[in-house]
């Protein structure tokens, strides 16, 4: 499938959350607009393929917006945001990213999210939970670890399940051991480490997987398509083809009970660092 790649600028890079992202951090930052991990198994769970704004009419994984003027955006709106973060939310956090992926494999040719980290070296938010589903992370440990010392940084690694795929789906965009590679790299450089399990997906071994989480993370978020996805009954998930791949896995996977169980699972490895849904993004575990 030909994806098309279009260079972009944007007014304002600093989006203010609302919804499911509201508790977690003030605002929102986009390096790309739509993802070119689309089509992967992550694609398919993917919560943005939902969104009619994002979208605009387009197929989600066949479009990519480099947003070249994202470090410039920042440094220009960072004084004003930073003043109405402090104000109406207590502190300027930022969630980087909800709605792409930071560190797509076009990263090597525009660099936009590390221009963004570079930026935010020198004007830092008091917060930043950097998101990916992708190893490539690792290869700016050095920048992280410079970062993490002017903010409180998280990184947030997504491992849904332990599965190389789903039947009938495509496989990861980055697989689950360079993924867990990538975790235990940062987290051996001092960086502080989650791995996210959302969506959470029909796991083959969850004894082993939440061992292996153990060593390479510091902690772990837990989140179903149910509640996960905007809708209570994961009613937009339902629509995709995942559902019916999850439950000719395990049937029992695409419930809440299941997500339950698999937590009480990750609480006998983690004890006291097990986040679920939206409080475990936020930093907050049991």
């Amino acid at each position: 499938m030909s994806i098309a790649v279009s260079e972009v600028t944007i007014h304002n890079v600093l989006t203010r959350t609302s919804g499911y992202l509201k508790s977690v951090t003030s605002h929102s930052l986009q390096p790309y607009r739509g993802c070119t991990f689309g089509k992967a198994l992550c694609g398919v769970g993917c919560y943005v393929r939902h969104n009619a704004h994002v979208l605009r009419g387009r197929e989600w994984g066949g479009f990519l917006e480099v947003r070249t003027n994202a470090a410039e955006s920042y440094r220009e709106n960072y004084g004003r945001e930073r003043r109405w973060a402090q104000r109406n939310r207590g502190r300027f956090s930022i969630f980087l990213s909800s709605a792409t992926e930071p560190f797509l494999p076009q990263e090597s040719r525009y660099g936009v999210t590390r221009s963004v980290l570079e930026a935010m070296c020198e004007l830092p938010p008091d917060e930043l939970v950097l998101q990916t589903h992708s190893h490539r992370v690792a290869d700016h440990a050095e920048l992280l670890t410079e970062l993490s010392a002017r903010c409180d940084l998280r990184v947030h690694v997504s491992i849904e399940t332990d599965r190389a795929s789903l039947p009938g789906l495509s496989p990861h965009a980055s697989s689950v051991a360079k993924r867990f590679a990538a975790c235990a790299k940062l987290r051996a450089g001092g960086l502080r480490t989650v791995v996210t399990v959302s969506p959470l997906l029909p796991i083959a071994d969850p004894e082993r997987f939440f061992a292996r989480v153990a060593e390479a993370a510091d902690a772990v978020v837990i989140d179903h398509f149910i509640e996960g996805d905007g809708t209570p009954d994961g009613s937009r998930t339902r629509r995709t083809a995942l559902p019916a791949a999850m439950e000719a896995v395990l049937p029992d996977s695409t419930t809440l009970s299941y997500r339950d169980d698999i937590a009480a699972v990750a609480r006998r490895h983690l004890p006291g660092r097990v986040g679920v849904n939206i409080p475990g993004f936020a930093g907050q575990y049991e």
